[in-house]
């Protein structure tokens, strides 16, 4: 043990089988001729009256994800996606059904116009049969007709449908008193029906179907149109 002028203690501790040697000055030389700044061996620092020994390697810990930690993240995540994706069904199946409806409602809107600017300008009726009419309009025929699922409209320029996907359809005809005139083509003659028919109406059901979404369905009851250039008598 060597003890310096400023009372700092230091002591050597030499490998086992080789003593220290002194060579000159204080310094501490090993067998091999050596100073000891070239041993490899850890370096010691003397503070006040206590040594520390720095280590030869810093040594990283290295942060991971346990198990648990996996599998709360994995849940986590599997809830998320299933939230998500139920947001994007959801939207996409609201989505088809507006314009399922829409659809229809803009088709049901054009053809009664239509079909109230032919009656109010008509000054003659034929009905053919309850679901077929024909109306006279400025000395030409315009037919308006149900069939397979469809309302037309038929001139001499050609056919045109004015509303698809119809489930149920009829007409419904009145006498200038407003009575409804009933059983056309049965119990009331195709003939007495065009002498006494002065208002029209329709009544209708029209359907709209989509993958993985709920048919929309779109009633439709006209107002009473009336044939004001046909002469009834009561």
């Amino acid at each position: 043990m060597d003890t310096d002028k400023h009372g700092l203690i230091g002591s050597f501790t030499a490998a086992p089988g080789r003593p220290p040697a002194t060579g000159g000055a204080g310094q501490v030389s090993d067998q091999s001729g050596g100073s000891a700044g070239a041993n490899p061996c850890p370096s010691v620092s003397i503070r006040g009256s206590t040594a520390s020994v720095s280590p030869p390697g810093n040594v990283s810990r290295r942060a991971a994800f346990t198990l648990v930690e996996m599998m709360v993240g994995a849940t986590l995540s599997g809830f998320i996606l299933a939230g998500v994706l139920s947001t994007f069904l959801f939207m996409g199946r609201t989505g088809a059904n507006i314009r399922n409806y829409s659809d229809m409602e803009s088709q049901a809107r054009r053809a009664l116009e239509q079909f109230a600017q032919d009656v109010r300008q008509a000054s003659a009726v034929s009905w053919t049969n309850d679901t077929t009419i024909v109306l006279t309009v400025d000395s030409a025929s315009v037919t308006y007709a149900y069939a397979s699922g469809s309302f037309t409209r038929r001139t001499t320029a050609g056919t045109s449908t004015l509303l698809s996907g119809i489930t149920s359809f009829s007409f419904k005809a009145y006498s200038i008193t407003g009575a409804e005139i009933t059983g056309i083509g049965t119990t009331t003659t195709l003939a007495s029906a065009n002498l006494n028919t002065k208002q029209l109406q329709i009544s209708l059901e029209a359907a709209r179907s989509s993958t993985t979404v709920a048919t929309a369905t779109n009633t439709v009851l006209s107002a009473r149109f009336i044939l004001r250039n046909k002469r009834v008598t009561a």
